[in-house]
């Protein structure tokens, strides 16, 4: 039973790895999508590709393995789009996040000496604006942009890292946007939009997520300034040559404040302490919340008032109590409860999320160019997000490690029966070991 098993799922992921071929130029190109992605299924610990050339049934040549992801004119962004429309659930939040990649040296492409979220610090390394569906319950990646400073736009830079001409400098959050767009054309029921204060901090991004009437809760910066409610604009005359010009002026008492300001100034007896629980690892945290209507006060001048929306305050129960904080855009009528579990929704899928790194490799890739990175990360996505469709099928609950465990063990054991010098190689060192 257990062979069988293992039979049927290496023929739905043979299955799920067909759907791509149009994406690749001919059979060789897909012989190697497939040594690929059992590479990354594989026991290697490292994911570099001389370590999965290694642990693979039918590796081919390592110049040709090497070929396929550096240099093979193969579209990711075609796989990409393949991808979004296998994805079997359709429904969820759209989390966008800021993925570091710490790297040694100056040569790969994107690197530059920016903050490091993988180490807490500015570091030398490769920074990534990623797109994931979460159902609460999986994640599913659905898209990747590598953010490039300016610095590896000039032309020595793009010819070394291979840079196409048309890609020009964006800011993460235009980045976002741009996945997000991706995202709505490939068909997906968006429930609403996760992100942190780099994405959270930008008015543009956000009047964009207003205008497309997504529920949002995105992380902020304590310096970002705010009205009480609704402010009230008086509207003053200058008298300049031509016509009378009118420019908004606020109404006594209404002038802004940060958001750290109204933190402080709230008195304790209006924090409330909330308890929300991580559903997957049944863990529970306690902390104390506040929350108010508010209006962003960075367009007034412009004749503008941003929407109202939620302003939430949160601060942990430790000796030295850290605050965090957050636009909510809920409805007025919302319940506090309701305001703080979603803006939880993005650390519910943390955990899972890193997997990607420490699972499947996605911060392993040691090539330099641009094609290379983009074409290990939609490769990894391929295989994130088949385990995911597996545990989405199967008929008890299983975590992504005992998925991924499962999987590995199925390709370990095909190895082994098809390559046995493995096995022999493996009881000598054991003989070895033993004498020792």
């Amino acid at each position: 039973m257990a062979d069988r098993r293992a039979v049927y799922q290496l023929r739905r992921l043979m299955t799920w790895l067909e759907a791509f071929k149009e994406c690749f130029g001919h059979r060789a190109q897909v012989l190697a999508l497939r040594r690929y992605v059992q590479g990354l299924l594989s026991d290697s610990a490292r994911k570099s590709m001389e370590a999965m050339l290694a642990r693979v049934t039918d590796p081919g040549s390592s110049q040709a393995f090497h070929h396929f992801i550096t240099d093979a004119p193969w579209d990711a962004e075609c796989v990409w789009r393949r991808l979004r429309a296998l994805i079997p659930e359709r429904e969820g939040w759209l989390i966008f996040d800021g993925t570091s990649f710490p790297k040694q040296g100056p040569h790969s492409v994107g690197v530059a000496r920016q903050y490091c979220g993988a180490l807490g610090k500015i570091a030398n390394c490769q920074v990534a604006v990623t797109a994931a569906l979460w159902t609460e319950v999986r994640a599913y990646l659905l898209g990747a942009a590598l953010y490039l400073p300016e610095e590896w736009l000039t032309d020595s830079a793009r010819a070394r890292a291979r840079v196409p001409a048309p890609i020009r400098f964006q800011e993460k959050w235009r980045q976002a946007l741009t996945l997000l767009r991706q995202v709505r054309a490939s068909g997906f029921m968006l429930t609403g939009v996760l992100a942190d204060a780099e994405f959270g901090d930008n008015s543009v991004f956000r009047a964009m997520l207003h205008r497309l009437r997504l529920p949002y809760a995105v992380g902020i910066s304590s310096h970002l300034t705010i009205f009480r409610d609704t402010p009230r604009l008086m509207w003053q005359t200058t008298m300049r040559r031509g016509r009378p010009r009118k420019h908004p002026e606020l109404a006594p008492g209404m002038a802004p404040l940060s958001v750290e300001a109204i933190a402080v100034a709230v008195p304790q007896k209006h924090w409330r302490r909330i308890r929300w629980r991580n559903r997957r690892e049944g863990r529970q945290w306690t902390v104390e919340c506040f929350a108010i209507r508010v209006t962003p006060a960075h367009d007034w001048r412009h004749r503008r008032l941003a929407p109202e929306i939620w302003l939430l305050c949160e601060r942990d129960l430790g000796t030295t109590p850290r605050t965090k904080y957050y636009f909510v855009n809920l409805a007025a009528t919302a319940a506090l409860k309701q305001v703080v579990r979603l803006a939880h929704h993005r650390w519910a899928i943390e955990q899972q999320y890193q997997e990607l790194k420490t699972e499947l490799g996605l911060d392993h890739f040691e090539g330099r160019t641009f094609p290379g990175w983009h074409h290990h990360v939609v490769l990894t996505a391929i295989t994130y997000n088949f385990l995911q469709a597996e545990r989405q099928r199967a008929h008890v609950a299983l975590t992504f490690p005992e998925v991924r465990g499962i999987v590995q063990e199925i390709f370990t054991a095909y190895l082994f029966a098809q390559r046995p010098q493995y096995l022999k190689r493996i009881e000598a060192l054991r003989s070895v070991q033993l004498r020792i």
